[in-house]
């Protein structure tokens, strides 16, 4: 564990030594902690980037900073911005999966029925038991927050969620579905 102290000469970081010490392990820190698969120009990219913090930055740090922790923020920081950059860039093959993965019209059909089967169900059920299907199942919210916002116990939230989905299945059993 080195700290900035150690490589400080004539009040100037030694960025050369720093760079030479420690660029295999921000590669393998880098490597291994974005979610997305990164090339090896990009990678190396962060690294260049890292270190020109770390020297844009010297005159800031105090003499105890610990060195490899200071890079691994910057490249956790790094990692997480190129994370979103490449989640919001469209890649051609995704469209492609996309394209082969076209429901039919029947498909499409079938389940704008069903939606339709299950909603005219939730129509004749309590103004409770339709908020609380459509709170857990099309606003996505958790058991808890459910019990919470309508005031009642999270194992009520449950019990009414079980005899809902029982009472939908039968219904669309008996309407053919």
């Amino acid at each position: 564990m080195k700290i900035i102290k150690e490589y400080r000469e004539k009040n100037e970081l030694n960025i050369e030594k720093i760079i030479s010490e420690y660029s295999g392990y921000l590669y393998t820190v880098i490597k291994n902690m974005t979610n997305v698969k990164l090339k090896e120009e990009d990678i190396e990219e962060m690294i260049a980037d890292a270190f020109f913090i770390l020297w844009k930055n010297q005159k800031r740090l105090s003499n105890e900073t610990n060195v490899s922790a200071y890079l691994v923020g910057i490249a956790r920081n790094l990692g997480k911005e190129k994370n979103r950059k490449m989640k919001n860039e469209s890649n051609l093959e995704d469209y492609e999966n996309s394209l082969t993965n076209v429901k039919s019209i029947d498909e499409i059909y079938e389940e704008r029925e069903s939606i339709r089967s299950i909603e005219k169900i939730l129509q004749n059920m309590s103004k409770e038991d339709n908020q609380i299907f459509r709170s857990f199942y099309y606003a996505g919210k958790k058991v808890k927050k459910i019990a919470k916002e309508l005031n009642i116990t999270e194992f009520k939230v449950k019990t009414k969620l079980h005899r809902i989905r029982k009472k939908i299945k039968q219904n669309r059993k008996e309407g053919g579905y």
